[in-house]
Parts: structure tokens; sequence; C-alpha cells
């Protein structure tokens, strides 16, 4: 560990700055509204509900054009690779993760350092794709982020000192940690990565304040809860009421559905929502049945980790399609009546609309252009299997020797994977970042070992098309029309910003930063950062003017597991940068 709690120059304005902001504690309310202010962003998804939906409209399609860069702050050092973290902003200062579980505070005005934290990460780690980190979480007068070795680090928000560091999870067995945490009623709300390596997901409550463990629920079938009280721990039921229900023999002790994309919050069911990844082993055969609670949504009381319901979408995953992605929730209006809804965009190809109160399947349509796997959606939303060629083939009909080979689409990176896609509260639109691959996919056979891939399959990824792969779609939820596209030569990896000033921008691997008009498409801007953006933007207002911010850094799992996709993006270069863009005052007019 090496903390640096006043940067490598620090200065006196900025010692001046980080006692005046002692006194800003985060609350609770501060979080919950985090959607609606516009001078800071103290939470991942610009609000717990993860819309990724900005108010501000003093930047909008009639002057975007006028965006300028305010400054960049560089990462530093060798430690380059994916850098897909969202900053936060609160009282002038930036907060941003960085790759190799390193964190920044960031002078919002001016881009100098105040502080840097660099995590001391054992030579052992072993996360599966990259080593990023997506972000970190305020709360009280602390800033708090998982590392690669499985822990959680809690830093004075203003000094960078820490304040408490937890294990979570053993990172020999396989286990880290890369999401952003999320704060839901003064808990901090963690999960866990590793799926590749037959670890168990779970998702954890902690006191923010302590580190203390509050309650723990594993998102495996057949795994007992735990709430702990006065230092205490109290059994609190098994996921899914017992053990082996749909799993055979013991393979629910290392099942996978691993939490590795964090959750989202809906305070009007108070509810928190958590995808859970693959099960182990990718190979299928060796695990007839639908594995539960792998390749779902979940749905967990805050207050005792207890499930209060789960869809899941790919029963009996064979392609590594999970089922991590963001669950967003909104409301529409059908039939003279609110609909409190959710949507997801899953790996699989499927977009999926959901009761957020109960887990009832409203509608799902396909939000890419081809899938091979499943023919549609029965009316529960479970998938209609391909029986003819859709799943890779069992080993043991090949004499355990390597299975029948077929071609799935889309590839396991998925029709859209990690990266978060965007709701305008105007529109009604979602935003997808998405991709256009297929996939050569096999099972092998395969047995655990701790600490080593549980895969039992190999594969070979393949663009869909000469001329792109990237699509950024505008997408309608309750018709599962396509409002408008654009065509990115690169897969898209990074995130979605949605603005009340008809904006959606996004990154591009070829480094470019882009605006778009949020009804019809339009490309209104870019500005190239000189290295691919894998990152989320965000925008925000400070004195007076409106700012937009962006992690830029090739990496991520595209390079590490795409096959002749990677090929594509070979010569793309790695880097480490904040740039912070801003609006000038005397460019600000409505459209």
């Amino acid at each position: 560990m090496r903390s640096n709690p006043f940067g490598k120059q620090f200065t006196a304005s900025a010692l001046a700055l980080a006692v005046s902001l002692g006194a800003h504690a985060v609350t609770d309310e501060d979080i919950l509204n985090d959607q609606d202010t516009v001078d800071d962003i103290v939470s991942y998804g610009m609000g717990v509900q993860g819309q990724r939906f900005s108010p501000m409209d003093a930047l909008n399609t009639g002057n975007v054009q006028y965006l300028q860069p305010a400054w960049a702050f560089s990462f530093g050092g060798e430690k380059q690779r994916g850098q897909e973290s969202q900053p936060l902003v609160k009282d002038g200062v930036m907060y941003v993760t960085a790759s190799y579980s390193r964190i920044y505070a960031i002078d919002a005005r001016t881009g100098e350092e105040i502080w840097q934290y660099d995590a001391r990460l054992p030579d052992g780690i072993m996360p599966c794709c990259d080593v990023v980190n997506r972000g970190a979480a305020l709360y009280d007068d602390k800033v708090i982020f998982g590392t690669l070795d499985a822990k959680l680090v809690a830093l004075n928000k203003d000094t960078g000192k820490p304040v408490w560091i937890k294990k979570v999870a053993d990172y020999q067995a396989g286990y880290s940690m890369t999401a952003a945490p999320l704060i839901v009623k003064g808990k901090l709300i963690t999960g866990v990565s590793g799926g590749e390596f037959g670890i168990v997901g779970k998702v954890e409550a902690r006191d923010p304040n302590t580190g203390d463990l509050l309650w723990m629920r594993p998102t495996v079938e057949g795994h007992m809860g735990y709430v702990y009280k006065d230092g205490k721990e109290i059994e609190n039921g098994i996921s899914g009421g017992e053990a082996g229900k749909t799993w055979p023999g013991d393979m629910w002790k290392t099942g996978g559905a691993a939490t590795w994309l964090g959750g989202t919050y809906d305070p009007d069911t108070d509810t928190i929502f958590f995808g859970t990844g693959n099960p182990a082993p990718w190979n299928s055969h060796l695990r007839p049945g639908d594995n539960l609670f792998s390749s779902s949504r979940v749905a967990i009381d805050p207050d005792d980790g207890s499930i209060k319901w789960h869809f899941q979408t790919t029963p009996n995953d064979g392609w590594d399609y999970d089922g991590v992605n963001e669950v967003i929730s909104f409301d529409y209006e059908e039939n003279g009546k609110t609909v409190k809804a959710a949507a997801t965009a899953d790996r699989n190809g499927f977009f999926y609309v959901l009761n957020r109160e109960n887990g009832d399947f409203i509608r799902g349509f396909p939000f890419v252009d081809k899938i091979t796997w499943a023919t549609g959606l029965n009316e529960d939303g479970s998938p209609i299997y391909n029986t003819e060629n859709g799943r890779p083939g069992n080993p043991a009909d090949a004499d355990g020797e390597k299975g029948e080979t077929v071609v799935a689409f889309p590839a396991f990176l998925g029709g859209k994977n990690w990266m978060p896609m965007a709701y305008s509260q105007d529109t009604g639109l979602f935003y997808v970042p998405s991709n256009e691959w297929s996939m050569d996919i096999w099972n092998e056979p395969v047995s655990y070992k701790k600490g080593a891939a549980y895969l039992g399959a190999g594969f070979t990824i393949k663009p869909a098309n000469d001329e792109f792969i990237g699509v950024l779609r505008a997408v309608d939820p309750k018709t599962g029309e396509e409002v408008w596209r654009y065509n990115n030569p690169a897969p898209l990896w990074g995130g979605v910003l949605a603005t009340a000033g008809n904006l959606v921008f996004t990154g591009t691997p070829e480094g470019y930063l882009k605006a778009f008009d949020a009804k019809t498409g339009e490309e209104l801007y870019k500005f190239n950062t000189g290295t691919g953006v894998v990152g989320t933007p965000v925008t925000w207002e400070m004195d007076g003017e409106q700012y937009v911010s962006i992690s830029t850094g090739w990496g991520g799992a595209v390079p590490l597991w795409g096959g002749e996709v990677a090929k594509v993006v070979r010569d793309f270069n790695q880097g480490g940068t904040v740039w912070t863009f801003k609006l000038p005052k005397d460019r600000v007019a409505s459209n």
C-alpha cells in the first residue's frame, strides 16, 4: 500500500481546499437526490437507480460544438491498461479510480492532484478481464473502493489517509473486486468478481464507517445467508431454500454467479438489484438444470439481504452470457396507469423490461442484429432454445475429447457487456452501447481446482460485419423499436450519458469522446483524447458552467479475449487520463 495523502505537488491552496472540505459530509439524502442535483456526482450511475441522465440543459444540441477541454490529468507511471472508471465530484473535488486499484483526488477546477492512493497488490491476483476498476463510493467523510485482491479500502476523502481496510474474499481462490460500491440506507453494498474460477457469488452489506459486516447473501442456490449483530453471525436462510434443486451433485459449491458489476437501488420499492454472472464451469453439460441464481437479476432486501425475487435470463447458461448487466428503474404510462418497470440489456442479445415490484416479465426483444442460441422468448421471458445447433456439444459424446463446435451470435463478450447504458427521462429511450460479433465455441472436459481457471470451453470471437462491430442504439422500451443507431468500426466498450440538453455522450476505442442528438442520432461533436475510451462520461455544474468528464485509456476484456476482434484494435494506444471539458459561459444558449 502506498498512501500519499498530500499528492506529489501539494500546495498551500490545495491544503486550504482539503481542510475547508472536511465539514462537507456526504449524506444518505445527498445520495438519494444525486440524480436531481447538478453541482455534484456522489454515486455510481449519477443516481442510485443508474439512469445516467442529467437534468442540465445549458449544454445542448445548439452549442455542444463549443465544448472545449478545461484540463487533463494523467494517472502517470507505467500502470496503464483499461480505465473503466466513472468519476465522482463533491465540493469541487473529483474522485476517480484507475487501473491496478489506484484512486486520486483532483481539484476539479484546475486538474491538480490533491492526493493519490495506490493499493499494494500481491503478485498472485487473478483478474479475469484486465486490471480495471470502475469507480468508488462517497459517504460521510470517506471515499471507498474495492481492489483486485478482493479488499475494500475506506479513505478519508480530504486527506487520502486509510480509515479502514477489510478483506472481502480470498484472492488466491480467484476472487477480486472491480465494481463501484453502492450506498443504500447507510449501508455499503458490494459484490465480488471471479466467476471464471469457480468462486461463489455473493452480495454483502457493511457499515461504511467501520467496514464491519451487516449481512451477506450468496447468489448460488444452496449457500447460507447471514446477518451480523453485536459481532455474532446469525443464519438468515439458504439461498433458494435448499441445495441441489437446480444443480447436480455438489456443483453448487463452486457455482460461480459472480456479482462483479455491482448493483442499483430503487427507493420506490426499497429494493437492491444485482446481476449475477455465469455458472461455473462454462461446459453446461456438466451441470444440467437451471443453475440458480446464475445468469440472473436478483432483487434484494437492503435491510437483511433476503432475496425478494429473481429473473433468470439464460438458464443453464452454456455460452458465458452472464446476467450481470445493470438493472435500471424507470416509470412509464400505459393505459392511464404508471408502470414501475426496470430494464436490462443482456449479454445474450435480448432486452428485458420487468415489473420491478415483483420481477414479472413485461416484454423482451432482441436489441442486436442476430441471435442464434435462442429463437425467441416465451410468455414468461424464458428463452426458446435453438435445439438444432445452438448449444456447443457435449465432450462425453466425443469420447471425452473436444465437443462439437457451434457458431453462436452474439459472442460471449455479449450484445452488451459491462458498459452502462443510459435512460433519458425526456425521450423515454434507452441508449445502449452494443456490439455485433459471433464466436466459435466448443466444450472440453474440466475439473475444479482452487484458484485455477474453471471453464471447460474454448472459443474464437469474430466480427459479424466487415464495416463495424460497435453499435450505439436508441431503443424504445415500450415497443422494442430501434429508433436510431450509430455504427462504429471498433467494439464499443465505454458507458453512456444522456442529458436534458437532448445529448447522448459516449467514447470509442478509436479515442473519441462523441456527442449525439438524443432524438435523431446525428453526430454533433467529437474530440480525440489520444487513447481508446472505455470509461463512462459524467456531467455537472461548477461556478455556473457545465462540465463533462471522462476517463480514457484503452484496455478491458476486448484486447485480452477478443480473438480475431483483437486484431481490429491491436494498434490502439493504452493510456490513463481524465479529460475534463466545459462549455464557456458566453456560449450558453437554449436550443
